[in-house]
């Protein structure tokens, strides 16, 4: 039996779950380390002395969730592969990208398994939250291509304006990377005994915060620049989304200092920074011109043009 064709609508659904679910995989580790869960499943894959299911404690839920959620992305992200074969019409590049996103969940798996029997090392659980932001970013790159076609690789906005954005990602995706040692230098070290960075956390967290003041200036420059150059109103209307999350993560950043790094405002922190994450892939993504629609398919009926029979539309 021949599986059913799967249409562009349809693996856009799929597509948008997936990034859904990479999303919540970000926040509900997060949860997990912020209450001190990380070894709440003691082993890998069930959660302890051989039970898959979690005991009635609280550490044990938490993580436990988290893993709930590693088996949703695991699911989707398998339905995306195979919905890539089976869409029409069939698209090579969303083919590649389904088949990244099933490895980035190979090494999701690999990575987990590891945090939990390195007992938390830090740069285990910053290279896994790293990998988790990776695999994301494809995924919205996927559910864009699907929507918009493969582009064209023509930029719509200036050379320079272009150049501008690569350094607002690049600044982003640094302190980022920051913001890991700052929380695997900080008080939530996710379990009992888990190791920290040897760095001091003070130290950590003026490098963060000194990062995501060059991050601000970069993206108040780039908003400016775009609404000089009369930028397409979706370009602009994207930075100014990208400049207010920003805004809000600069408020949550320091809030979170100023409380000794209350876990909730840690936990809303890092929900912050996965939107922010996801605005800047799709903002990126929008600065070029998108290639032609996909043609309609073959077996579906041809539309009647002004003032021509319908019979023989359909007839041929």
């Amino acid at each position: 039996m021949r599986p059913t064709r799967i249409s562009p609508s349809a693996f856009s659904k799929v597509a948008s779950l997936l990034v859904v679910c990479y999303a919540l995989l970000v926040v509900t580790g997060g949860a997990v380390r912020l209450t001190g869960s990380g070894l709440g499943c003691l082993d890998w894959p069930t959660c302890s002395q051989g039970h898959l299911i979690a005991s009635s404690s609280f550490h044990s839920r938490v993580e436990f969730s988290n893993r709930l959620v590693t088996v949703a992305v695991s699911v989707v992200s398998i339905v995306i592969f195979l919905a890539a074969w089976w869409r029409s019409p069939r698209r090579r590049d969303l083919m590649v990208l389904s088949g990244i996103v099933l490895a980035g969940l190979a090494g999701q798996v690999v990575l987990g398994g590891l945090v939990v029997l390195f007992k938390l090392n830090p740069w285990l659980v910053a290279l896994h939250f790293v990998l988790t932001l990776g695999v994301l970013a494809v995924a919205i790159v996927l559910r864009h291509r699907n929507l918009h076609g493969p582009s064209t690789g023509r930029p719509l906005v200036g050379n320079d304006l272009l150049w501008l954005t690569r350094l607002q990602f690049a600044a982003l995706s640094v302190t980022v990377l920051a913001g890991t040692v700052v929380t695997g230098s900080g008080p939530h070290a996710g379990g009992v005994g888990a190791k920290r960075f040897p760095v001091a956390f003070r130290d950590a967290a003026e490098l963060h915060s000194t990062l995501a003041l060059f991050l601000i200036g970069v993206s108040l420059a780039t908003l400016f620049a775009l609404h000089h150059a009369r930028a397409p109103g979706a370009v602009q209307r994207r930075a100014r989304i990208f400049m207010e999350l920003l805004a809000l993560q600069g408020v949550l950043g320091y809030t979170q200092y100023a409380l000794h790094d209350s876990p909730w405002v840690v936990e809303l922190h890092m929900t912050g920074a996965t939107l922010l994450w996801c605005v800047a892939v799709a903002h990126y993504l929008g600065c070029f011109e998108q290639g032609a629609p996909e043609p309609i398919a073959a077996h579906a009926p041809r539309l009647a043009l002004a003032g021509e029979p319908a019979t023989a539309a359909s007839s041929s």
